[in-house]
C-alpha cells in the first residue's frame, strides 16, 4: 500500500541505513541520507578516554573483530577494530553489485568506528536538513558524564540550545528517565524521547516522565497495544516508534497517525509511503 505524501511520518534511518550497510558506520549514513531520510538515529556510549561513540552494545564483541566493553576501551583501541566486514560477508553475498565502501579502502567508511562528532560533521554537511536521533545507552559506568560530553559536543555545533523544542534537528532519546532529567536540567529547549520497552501500569494512560514530550514505543507494544499510541496524542505527545521494518507496520504507524518511523529501511519505507519513486 502506498500513501499520500501528506500522511507521511518522519522516516528515521535506525542506526544508519543499517539493512544494507554495517550498522553505526559513515557508509551507513551516507547512504540513509542519499536515500533521503528525514533523520538518523544513533547510540552513543563513551570511551575509557572521553570519546562519544556510536555503537550500540555495551560490548564490541557482535560488530567488531575485537571483544571487550566499550567503556574500558580508548578510542584508539576500538579504531584499529573492523565494524564492517561481518556485514559485508553476510548482506551481499550472491550480489551483483558491490558496497561502494569496498571501492575505498582509504577511507574505511564501512569498517571503521564512528564518533559522534563525525557525524555531527557529516549532518553538517548535507546539503538539506536532515535530524539526528541520539540515544543514550545505559546503565554505564560514567553516569553523567555521557549527557555531560553529549552537550558539551553539541554545544560546539550550536545545537545545544534551539529557541523552542519543534526548532531542534536534534532529539536525546533513552531508555532512562533519569538520563533524560539530566538533558532537561542543562538544556531546556532540547527535546527527549522517553523509549518504552515494554508497558507497565504507570505507563498505560499515556504519562510520560516530566518534561519529555515525545514517548518512543517499539513495534511490538504498538500491534498489541495500538489504543496506547491514541492516549499518547490524547495527553499531548508525539509518538516515534521503532523498529518499523514490515510493510504491514508501516500501514498500522501510518493508520495510528504515529509521527516518526524509525526503520533500518529507510529507502523501502519512503517508497511505501509515496515520498520516492519506485526503483
Amino acid at each position: 500500500m502506498t500513501h499520500a505524501p501528506q500522511s507521511s511520518p518522519q522516516v528515521v534511518a535506525h542506526r544508519g541505513a543499517s539493512e544494507d550497510a554495517p550498522e553505526h558506520t559513515l557508509a551507513a549514513y551516507r547512504k540513509a541520507i542519499e536515500d533521503g531520510a528525514d533523520a538518523l538515529e544513533c547510540d552513543v556510549r563513551l570511551t575509557a578516554d572521553g570519546h562519544l561513540v556510536c555503537v550500540h552494545d555495551r560490548r564490541v564483541n557482535r560488530t567488531s573483530n575485537g571483544r571487550g566493553a566499550v567503556s574500558a576501551l580508548e578510542l584508539a583501541d576500538l579504531a584499529a577494530l573492523d565494524f564492517g566486514s561481518w556485514k559485508n560477508r553476510d548482506a551481499w553475498r550472491g550480489r551483483d553489485e558491490e558496497p561502494d565502501w569496498e571501492h575505498r579502502p582509504e577511507d574505511r567508511e564501512g569498517t571503521s568506528v564512528l564518533t559522534l562528532e563525525r557525524l555531527l560533521e557529516l549532518v553538517s554537511d548535507a546539503g538539506r536538513r536532515v535530524e539526528l536521533a541520539i540515544e543514550t545507552k545505559h546503565p554505564t559506568r560514567w553516569a553523567g558524564q555521557v549527557e555531560e560530553r553529549l552537550l558539551t559536543l553539541l554545544k560546539r555545533f550550536g545545537l545545544d540550545a534551539p529557541a523552542t523544542a519543534a526548532e531542534s534537528p536534534v532529539r536525546i532519546m533513552s531508555f532512562s528517565a533519569r538520563s533524560l532529567h539530566r538533558v532537561r536540567a542543562a538544556a531546556p529547549t532540547l527535546p527527549t524521547v522517553y523509549l518504552v520497552q515494554w508497558l507497565s501500569p504507570r505507563l498505560r494512560d499515556g504519562r510520560l516522565p516530566a518534561g519529555v514530550g515525545i514517548a518512543g514505543p517499539s513495534v511490538r507494544i504498538v500491534r498489541s497495544h495500538p489504543g496506547y499510541v491514541e492516549r499518547l496524542k490524547r495527553a499531548g505527545h508525539q509518538v516515534h516508534v521503532w523498529t518499523v521494518n514490515e510493510p504491514e507496520d508501516v500501514d498500522l504507524c501510518v493508520r495510528l497517525g504515529v509521527d516518526a518511523i524509525i526503520t533500518n529501511r529507510p529507502r523501502a519505507v519512503l517508497d511505501q509511503l509515496g515520498r520516492r519513486p519506485s526503483r
